[in-house]
């Protein structure tokens, strides 16, 4: 089963939120190891569940391996692992987001996604230094309290 961005936007669009303004960029959230992160929709190609991940030899243990997206070969990223955490059994939630960086494009593993959510760059802040700022140089605390780190894109493939 996969799912495309444009699916996610379609859904989006009847949540009456204006996002015509040039402050306003949507942002797709997930969570992995109960920590919420945002990537800018502009970097989301599509969802992917249920794809089986072709592991390579000599590695850094958080690159999975390899999927065969329609004749592309696709490395993919576990974000826990990324971060330093254990690695958990994948579920039926886990799904694989397929983002393009530049002119690479790379999948990572989150335990699931959230929503799309439409955000004024004006709110977002710098993240206090921290552990994970390596991956998340940004974030912003949502009127419900919670809080959204974004990932640092360029930074997740940079060490690969």
């Amino acid at each position: 089963m996969s799912q495309t961005i444009t699916d996610i936007e379609r859904v989006d669009e009847f949540s009456g939120e204006d996002s015509s303004s040039g402050s306003i960029e949507r942002f797709l959230t997930f969570t992995s190891d109960n920590i919420t992160f945002g990537v800018s929709t502009n970097n989301v190609i599509e969802i992917i569940t249920s794809y089986k991940i072709r592991p390579l030899p000599m590695v850094p243990d958080y690159i999975r391996g390899i999927i065969n997206l329609r004749g592309q070969v696709v490395p993919v990223i576990d974000i826990r692992l990324r971060m330093g955490r254990p690695l958990l059994e994948y579920t039926d939630s886990t799904c694989i987001i397929i983002l393009s960086i530049g002119e690479t494009s790379v999948g990572i593993t989150v335990d699931f996604v959230a929503q799309v959510l439409d955000i004024d760059r004006e709110d977002i802040c710098p993240i206090p230094v921290s552990n994970r700022q390596e991956l998340s140089s940004s974030m912003i605390h949502l009127k419900d309290g919670s809080v959204v780190l974004f990932l640092d894109c360029e930074q997740l493939i940079r060490q690969y």
